[in-house]
């Protein structure tokens, strides 16, 4: 049997969404001690990566391994119903479906039908990075979008001093600096200088579908290797990984 019960809908709200910038279905793996997620986009760009801890939920059951598959447009649609203050209970049934209450006063109860899926597991990248930057998530999100307006990729340069975030086109070109004591930035912790580019799509896309889960966002990167974004759910330990390849290109 397996049972998961959260207090409210956000977490579920958030993870449904950003699943939704990825795949069009999704596999998820219960087990004794977690449930988890693990996806790529079909172009192999992104990565992402959900651990949801046991004592992160109200309630959790898990007597064996369970794995289950489901379209991520109508799990998002039935997410989608809630309102925040709904607590969500999902349970496995005999047959091939998951169960679904909703209780805030008014209960709702939704079976949603579960799908094979041929594909299997990503493998989780084993990275040592030289950056790693915390951010409130809001100005993460506005300094990016300050340089989708003249660009898709955005340059991350960090030194002792400060990190820079730029990018350009034929149009023109947006810069924002933020050194190491900004308000903006709440860790900043620097091994060596690095520099590396990423399509804002990818790190807008998710950001945005965190929505107000989280008030934060870890960014982490090394020259030439792939941005990670860590979105902390609660503070039980449930999170979100983004993993992001870098861009190369001549200019």
């Amino acid at each position: 049997m397996f049972l998961a019960k959260t207090s409210s809908s956000a977490e579920w709200k958030a993870v449904s969404s950003t699943i939704k910038t990825l795949v069009e279905e999704a596999t998820f793996e219960a087990s004794s001690e977690a449930l988890t997620f693990r996806a790529m986009d079909p172009s192999h760009v992104a990565l992402i990566d959900l651990h949801w801890p046991k004592n992160a939920f109200e309630r959790y059951e898990c007597d064996k391994q369970f794995k289950f598959s489901v379209r991520v447009e109508d799990f998002v649609k039935l997410i989608g119903r809630t309102e925040v203050k709904d607590s969500i209970e999902m349970t496995s049934t005999e047959g091939d479906a998951l169960l679904l209450r909703l209780m805030d006063g008014y209960k709702r109860e939704f079976e949603i039908h579960l799908i094979e899926s041929a594909s299997g597991a990503s493998p989780l990248p084993k990275l040592d990075f030289d950056v790693r930057l915390m951010m409130n998530k809001a100005s993460f999100e506005r300094v990016l979008t300050d340089i989708s307006v003249f660009a898709d990729q955005v340059m991350i340069s960090s030194s002792k001093d400060g990190v820079s975030f730029s990018g350009k086109s034929g149009v023109g070109g947006a810069v924002v600096q933020l050194s190491r004591d900004s308000a903006e930035i709440l860790e900043f912790d620097v091994k060596q200088d690095a520099t590396g580019k990423y399509s804002l799509k990818y790190l807008l896309d998710i950001s945005k579908a965190i929505g107000s889960a989280t008030d934060t966002v870890v960014c982490e990167y090394s020259t030439g290797k792939p941005v990670k974004l860590e979105f902390k759910l609660n503070e039980q330990g449930a999170r979100i990984d983004q993993f992001l390849a870098p861009r190369v290109s001549s200019d």
